[in-house]
């Protein structure tokens, strides 16, 4: 889904892509989710009331596209929130220039760049979203690992984005190849294909749609899991056995812009400990030392150490190997 929006201080109203910002103008692009970019904003808008703050907010896959497309015109003065498996894409990085935002050095190396091209002070991780309800009516078994979604019995039963066009999707299937092994992982990817309903160009569709019984399990993303259990839905957050994907969310200042000091301002604000509470409420993964995880998440099911359910993820071997994966997917499971 794409989403252009001009923020106020209160409200939230489409516009359309023009000409680069001008000088009291900003423009971010981003992949977050559409709940939490009303708030961050919302919140960045009363910091920087002189700024006006334009987002265009589209999938990874799609922001990448669109930032590439763009690239002898860029039209984004930031890039925020972005997996940084994507951004680490060298046509990208080109485009960045480096910037030390106040606070980004207490981050730990692993996550920002050495050249100061990005940082990631949050992230995102997976899940499987289970319907509680659902799963008794039908009398399955609660999935704890992708072995377990094998069982015929979830035929038909569940919902995984495509890496194609999701960076959860991809987290999920990089996870998958990285932990098992890319013979064992496609192996187990295949295997599991004729118990999928169908492959969402969405990370939060499917658990969305698990949340409300149209499916049993939806592979998603922890946010969501947490946001639906809050609300209370019959949902269960399972992290699966031998590790769940995560991704960085970075955020880069680029090199075109014609505001870079309303755009140095805005990446400065997202290391804010007004920023930080907001990432408390919203994130499953905050990279900020000392900083603990909201009562949702814990509420949830979020352990205490992330790092006990996390797999071991090499970042630059996503990042370098995207496209050869991608093309696999879609000849082995592309519908």
């Amino acid at each position: 889904m794409t989403t252009f929006t001009k923020i106020t201080t209160a409200s939230m109203i489409a516009l359309g892509l023009g000409a680069a910002a001008s000088a009291d103008e900003l423009t971010l692009y981003t992949a977050l989710e559409e709940e939490e970019i009303a708030a961050y904003i919302e919140a960045a808008q009363k910091a920087m009331p002189d700024t006006e703050i334009n987002v265009l907010r589209l999938s990874t896959g799609k922001l990448g596209a669109r930032i590439l497309a763009e690239a002898g015109n860029p039209q984004a003065d930031v890039i925020w929130g972005w997996a940084v498996s994507a951004m680490m894409d060298p046509q990208i990085l080109e485009m960045l220039e480096p910037y030390e935002a106040k606070g980004v050095d207490v981050l730990p190396a692993k996550f920002r760049a050495d050249d100061g091209k990005w940082f990631a002070p949050i992230g995102y991780m997976g899940a499987f979203c289970v319907n509680t309800a659902r799963l008794e009516e039908k009398g399955l078994p609660m999935p704890k690992s992708w072995k377990d979604l094998e069982n015929p019995a979830f035929k038909d039963e569940i919902l995984m984005p495509d890496p194609n066009s999701s960076g959860t999707g991809y987290l999920h299937v990089n996870a998958v190849l990285q932990s098992m092994g890319e013979e064992a992982g496609w192996a187990q990817l295949e295997a599991i294909d004729p118990n999928m309903a169908q492959y969402t160009s969405s990370g939060s569709k499917p658990c969305k749609s698990a949340r409300v019984g149209e499916y049993t399990v939806g592979v998603s993303v922890a946010l969501t899991a947490m946001q639906s259990i809050s609300e209370g839905y019959p949902l269960a957050m399972v992290f699966p056995e031998g590790g769940v994907g995560y991704e960085l969310e970075a955020s880069g200042l680029m090199a075109s812009s014609d505001n870079k000091d309303a755009a140095k301002a805005f990446l400065d604000w997202t290391m804010s400990d007004e920023a930080i509470g907001l990432y408390q409420q919203y994130k499953s993964l905050i990279t900020i030392p000392g900083v603990d995880a909201s009562e949702a998440a814990e509420k949830a099911g979020l352990p205490a150490d992330i790092s006990t359910v996390l797999a071991d993820i090499d970042f630059v071997e996503a990042a370098q190997n995207q496209t050869a994966v991608k093309a696999t997917w879609k000849e082995k499971l592309g519908r």
